[in-house]
């Protein structure tokens, strides 16, 4: 009686958070984090533990049928959840129709084979296996997919090993035990169930809270963007330097202040849009041009900013004289529909090296210094902070 109220408890919570991951996928619009999956993971299963409340005793009925198919159905349908709540797409209806079909072909065969006996247990089987995996899936994603979800990730994967565990369990008592092992007075049934409910209950808050806090990062990552190129603004470089220094402790970098040379001229003969483009491409061009780990920013304007992080002053001149040089090779179209090439060059100054956040602020002015010699100097060059403020300080382009 009392696992009977557990179940009954137990089809409530799946339901009710099944309405409420739906409502969540609604209000998410576009990005639904794959709250509507999970949300018909929900209905799937408390329809599964409905129909086994109003089937009778467990054996060979339609309702027992259904219950199954949906049972081992809804791991599968939480796994593609999960896989486009971190952005992976997976497909869902055609691959759930054909395994449904498939398990229900299946549980005729074993029961008309082997009887009830091996129909429940090789839901029980098929069940551990497929939550064991998904929680060595979990396990696994906190060094791939998950790196900032590493806490979040072991707590699931150990609460879905644990039903994993519980399903190998009735297995092995229904092989021993058979079918009196599925009785609702049996104290495994009372664990088995009490453990399913205080999962739904768990778990549900949890999957909430993992989606509230990828909204509040995508937001955080928003306000650390230029909204037109996708650099990092003036506030996420400074985010960005200072999380790079507390991992890898005080590090050896240089500032590169990047100024697109008579920008003003594009936008009053070609206008803003053009200009605009003009921008995104020098965006693609410095994305293309540092290292993986050095950070682009774009601070206002026709002005950008590169720190190269872990680099000596004369790799980042070299890195510098690449990024001039690509800079003055790029063309970008003066219209959408236009052949009318629109060609750039643009003024580097490179500060002294710094090691700390701190050294930031004094960075930019030594490289702004530099730089307004630059394009004293003519344009279309590099101008070193750690050298003299002469006419040698600066190292004229090709084509200056």
């Amino acid at each position: 009686m009392v696992a009977t109220v557990i179940v009954a408890i137990l089809c409530l919570h799946l339901l009710c958070f099944g309405a409420m991951f739906l409502l969540f996928s609604s209000r998410l619009r576009g990005r639904k984090l794959g709250m509507d999956v999970l949300a018909l993971g929900n209905f799937m299963l408390g329809t599964a533990y409905v129909l086994q409340l109003l089937g009778g005793p467990p054996g060979w009925n339609l309702a027992s049928v259904i219950n199954h198919t949906l049972t081992l159905c809804t791991p599968a349908v939480y796994f593609v959840g999960a896989m486009r709540f971190f952005g992976r797409p997976a497909p869902l209806l055609r691959p759930l129709l054909v395994m449904a079909l498939t398990y229900t072909a299946a549980q005729a065969a074993v029961q008309w084979g082997l009887g009830t006996v091996a129909r429940y247990a090789m839901l029980s089987g098929l069940s551990a296996l497929i939550f064991i995996a998904m929680a060595a899936t979990a396990a696994q994603g906190v060094r791939s997919f998950a790196r900032d979800l590493r806490a979040e990730m072991l707590f699931f994967a150990v609460l879905i090993g644990g039903i994993g565990m519980l399903n190998a369990w009735k297995c092995a008592k229904l092989l021993t035990d058979g079918m009196a092992a599925l009785g609702m007075e049996q104290r495994f049934q009372l664990v088995f169930y009490g453990y399913m409910s205080v999962l739904a209950v768990v778990l549900a808050p949890a999957v909430i809270w993992l989606v509230l806090r990828r909204l509040t990062d995508d937001l955080r990552e928003t306000a650390a963007r230029d909204p037109l190129t996708g650099l990092l603004n003036r506030r996420g470089m400074t985010d960005a330097l200072e999380a790079h220094l507390r991992t890898r402790g005080a590090d050896t970098a240089h500032l590169l202040l990047v100024d697109v040379d008579h920008f003003k001229r594009v936008n009053d003969t070609h206008g803003h849009k053009a200009g605009d483009r003009v921008l995104c491409r020098v965006a693609e061009v410095m994305r293309a041009t540092l290292r993986h780990h050095d950070l682009a920013c774009r601070t206002g304007g026709e002005e950008f900013v590169a720190i190269c992080l872990a680099t000596r002053t004369d790799d980042a001149l070299q890195l510098a004289e690449r990024l001039r040089a690509a800079l003055q090779a790029m063309t970008v179209s003066a219209a959408a529909d236009s052949d009318v090439p629109i060609r750039c060059t643009a003024t580097i100054g490179v500060s002294d090296a710094f090691t700390d956040a701190d050294g930031l602020d004094r960075a930019m002015q030594q490289a702004d210094e530099a730089l307004y010699r630059g394009k004293a100097a003519g344009r279309n060059r590099v101008c070193s902070a750690a050298r003299a403020p002469d006419a040698a300080a600066c190292a004229a382009g090709a084509a200056a």
